[in-house]
Formats: structure tokens, sequence, C-alpha cells
């Protein structure tokens, strides 16, 4: 059964059509049955995938969005990641539970910043990128110019699957060197329809019956020198992430979608060993083990749920069987596993290495847990990383502290926000990377806790968890509490006014650690 598991991500920067391409993939897979609407199989509810009310406002994928679903024998577990910077640590932790990545490229703007962000993160964990050059029926940057820029920026050896037969207004086709066929636009809009053209190769005179002559000759000389002027495809160099396969398409006018999915099914691994403290756990162990990558709470806001969501990294997990968290150290029965489905999700009776399965739960569950049946096991690698901006919460009504204090706890159990919780004062001090997520904090406070607050400046810039021996940290407690807090965990958190307090601390006590990221 692993062997038939592909759990990928899809990243991207924003705007560059990664939501629409998630649809189609999934429209293609036969896990939705109209663009537009993602459609829950065997229910009349319809319910997009970005369901969360900002997303639906803003247009952009605010958290990780599981969806499993099944072509030609293979199961896929595909991962919708936030593509806003302000959301990067959701996507790092999200990017720890896949196995390889499809990166998409706006053809107009190539690579972008967070597109640069998050490869580097697939980098740091050898995960093989399949890219998607998309929009190509508007207006881009020449296929070459894409090119060279992924090898320059990124390091990384190009093998052209594809290629553009115009693009904007001059927009033909594309042409599939793998198959050597045609895909040609129908209709008003010009999308792809069908409309296959097999031939014997770029220079094929059968390609003057349905392409211009400009269109002939740039898949003759374009395709020439592309074949010519790049690195052939090698199945090792991509697997070792030396390598990637690009292809050109329009996610919105599916071209180049369903080759996205067959280049996943044949040469995106099947579900790789994950590390521990004591080494890599590979698939094939007996034993059920898996991580929680993230949390979310309220996906059905009528239930009140919170959603575990656990990568499966070995054994054949059975409807019912205990597991133990490391973080509770005692087991648990897991009754109702879910498969998902963007909003409508399955129960699960069985699961394999690389499926992704939803744990209900009251609490017991946080990012970063290790499952397991024998609780021997520790996975590394979730770790949370010091808040770039932090706030102080002011409520409007005093008398909702205890519902704050619920909804802060459970924001920060899903990796939203961090919470830090003052020596001295009684405000709750909040932790973000990005201020985006300090908009989804108030709206969600709003919309699912009934909480109304408002955010105020805080007196520190970051934020260093501290650790060190006993008499050490009590020393430091005793001259800082005004600048120190505690963080769900009761970890000690020094608050900083800025980076040189950070520095002069760290020398002030060599025998502490001032630590920018925490590892659960």
């Amino acid at each position: 059964m692993t062997s038939e598991r592909r759990t990928f991500a899809i990243i991207s920067h924003p705007d560059a059509g990664k939501t629409t391409l998630t649809e189609k993939l999934l429209l293609r897979g036969g896990a939705i049955h109209l663009a537009g609407e993602v459609k829950a199989r065997g229910a009349a509810r319809r319910a997009r995938s970005d369901w969360m009310s900002i997303e639906q406002q803003r247009g952009i994928s605010v958290t990780s969005s599981v969806m499993t679903f099944e072509r030609n024998g293979i199961t896929f577990n595909l991962l919708d990641t936030p593509g806003h910077e302000d959301f990067s640590e959701d996507t790092y932790r999200t990017l720890t539970a896949v196995d390889s990545a499809i990166m998409v490229l706006d053809a107009a703007a190539g690579i972008e910043a967070q597109t640069l962000k998050l490869f580097e993160v697939c980098r740091l964990r050898s995960v093989p990128i399949i890219t998607f050059i998309n929009k190509i029926d508007r207006e881009g940057r020449e296929p070459f110019e894409l090119l060279d820029e992924i090898a320059e920026k990124l390091a990384l050896d190009t093998a052209p699957m594809s290629w553009p037969v115009g693009m904007g207004g001059l927009f033909e086709g594309v042409y599939d060197f793998e198959e050597n066929e045609l895909y040609l636009p129908e209709g008003d809009s010009k999308e792809f329809q069908g409309k296959t053209v097999k031939v014997d190769g770029p220079e094929d005179e059968k390609l003057g019956e349905y392409l211009s002559a400009d269109g002939v000759a740039r898949v003759a000389e374009e395709g020439l020198l592309a074949r010519e002027g790049y690195a052939p495809f090698d199945f090792e160099a991509y697997r070792n992430g030396d390598l990637t396969p690009v292809y050109f398409g329009s996610a919105l006018k599916e071209f180049g979608v369903t080759a996205i999915i067959d280049a996943i099914a044949k040469y995106a691994p099947a579900p790789r060993p994950q590390p521990t403290d004591e080494g890599e756990i590979a698939p094939d162990r007996d034993e059920v083990t898996g991580f929680i990558f993230k949390v979310q709470a309220n996906m059905d806001p009528n239930h009140r749920d919170r959603i575990a969501f656990m990568r499966q990294v070995s054994g054949t997990f059975k409807r019912g069987m205990k597991l133990t968290p490391s973080g509770l150290g005692k087991p648990i029965a897991v009754h109702s596993p879910i498969l998902f489905f963007a909003q409508d999700r399955e129960i699960a009776d069985n699961a394999y290495p690389g499926d992704i399965i939803g744990i209900p739960n009251h609490g017991t569950l946080r990012v970063g847990d290790t499952l397991s049946e024998k609780n021997e096991v520790r996975f590394t690698g979730l770790p949370n990383f010091a808040p770039e901006i932090l706030r102080r919460v002011q409520l409007k009504d005093p008398t909702k502290t205890k519902q704050l204090r619920k909804a802060l706890d459970d924001l920060s159990e899903e990796g939203v926000i961090q919470v830090f919780y003052p020596e001295l004062g009684a405000n709750h001090i909040v932790g973000v990377v990005g201020q985006l997520q300090l908009e989804v904090l108030i709206s969600r406070l709003a919309a699912e806790y009934k909480v109304e607050a408002a955010l105020e400046p805080a007196p520190f810039a970051t934020a260093r968890w501290v650790k060190g021996e006993d008499k050490a940290l009590d020393e430091f407690e005793r001259f800082n509490r005004a600048n120190l807090a505690k963080d769900r965990d009761g970890d000690m958190v020094f608050l900083a006014k800025s980076p040189w307090d950070v520095n002069y601390q760290a020398e002030k006590n060599p025998d502490l650690k001032f630590s920018a990221t925490k590892e659960r």
C-alpha cells in the first residue's frame, strides 16, 4: 500500500494560481465534479477549499488544507499550504509532512521572494520539486528566461517536459516533449477540452495543420533549443533535489493539469523515512507511528470541533487502535480517524504510511506530538519560531476573560499565534511572524469565540526562549522579571525591546542559551 501513496504540497508566492491549480487537480482526480465549487462526494453541501471567511474575502489561503483523492490506483494526499508569507510557520510545518512538492510560478513574475523562502525549506528537507509555470495564456516572460532564472536563483538543473506554443494573445497550445503530443485550445475562452494531436516530433509537418507558421517554427526551433540546451530529465537527480522537471500550462484554462498529476504519480517518491531523535523511521516498520504537524479548531463551527492532523510514518493503522502521544504519556483510543476532502470528511477504517489522518480531540494533541504504539520514538524537526511582532490583547468585555484564555490557547495550539503570559502584568501577549496573522486572530476571536478584542503595541520587539541550569535561570529571573513571560508549556521566555537587548543579555549570561527556535 505504501508504494501507492503520494503525499505532496503545493508551494507558491501569493497570486501565482496555487488555489486554482489545487481545485483543477481535484477536478481531474475525480474528487470534485464542478470547477469553482468543492462538492462533497455523496453530499449536497458545497464548500470552497478556502473555507475560512477571511480567506474567501481576500482570495488567499491562510490555513493548510488536506485533500485526499484517488486516480489510476494511486492515492494522492494533497496539502495546500498558505501562500502568504505571514503564515510561513504553518507552511514550514506542513512541508515536514510531505514527500514532494509542486512549485507554482507565475509566467509573468517568475521566482518571487516567498517562492524562494519556501524552496529553501524544501531544500533543507531534500524535498524533490516539480515546477509548474502557470498563466501562459497571459502575457509573460520568455520561457528560456524563466528556465534560466530557476537555474540561477535556485541552483537547480531544469528539464523542460513541455513547451508553450506562444503566450498571451499568441497562445496556440502546449507541446508535450514526453508524449510528443500537442494540446490545443478550444472555444472562445481557449480552454483545453481534450483536443490532443499525436505527432512524430517537434519537426513533424502535421503540426502545420493545427498551428500558424509562427507556431510551427516556435515548436521546431524553440523545442530543439529547449531539449539541447537544458538537462534531460534524470530520475535520481530529481529525487535527490538537484533537478526539477518543468511543465508549462494554465491552471485556469486546464492546460498541463493532467501532466502534473501524472508526473507526481510517475516520478514523485512514495512515503519516505522520517527523522527521529534516534535515527530514521522507515515506512515498513510494523509499529504504527506518526506526528502531528497541524491542529485546526472549529472547522465545523456547529460542533466546536478540534482536529489534529497526523502524518502517518509507519505501520498499518486500524480504526479504534490505541496510540500514545508523546506530550501526554498515556494511550488514547482513536475511534473516529478522518480522511479529509477540504471541509468534508470520511471516517477511515484503515490508514497507511504517507496518509494524513485527522484525529478529533479536546486539546489532548498538539503540534509536534509524536504518536506511536510503544511510545519509544520522538519525531524531530517541527519548530516554533521566535515572533517578529508582539502585541498586547485588550478585551472589550472584561467578563469574557475565560473565553479569551480558551481562544488564545486554541489558536496557539494550531500555530496561528504564540501566547506569552508575562510574570508582571495581566494582559496576555501574542506573538506572530506576520501582520496578517493578527487580522486572522481578531477575525476568528469574533467569529468563532464571540470575543471582541483589540490589539495594542507591546513594549517588546522580539522573544527568545531561555534555557540553562536552575541556578542561572533563577539569577536571571531575579533581575529581569519585568521582561519575562511563560509560554503555553511553562517555559521561560525573554521579551526583548530590541535585538541589541538579546545580544547584551546573551553576553552577560554566558551560562544561558537564548534560542530563536523551540522544537517540540
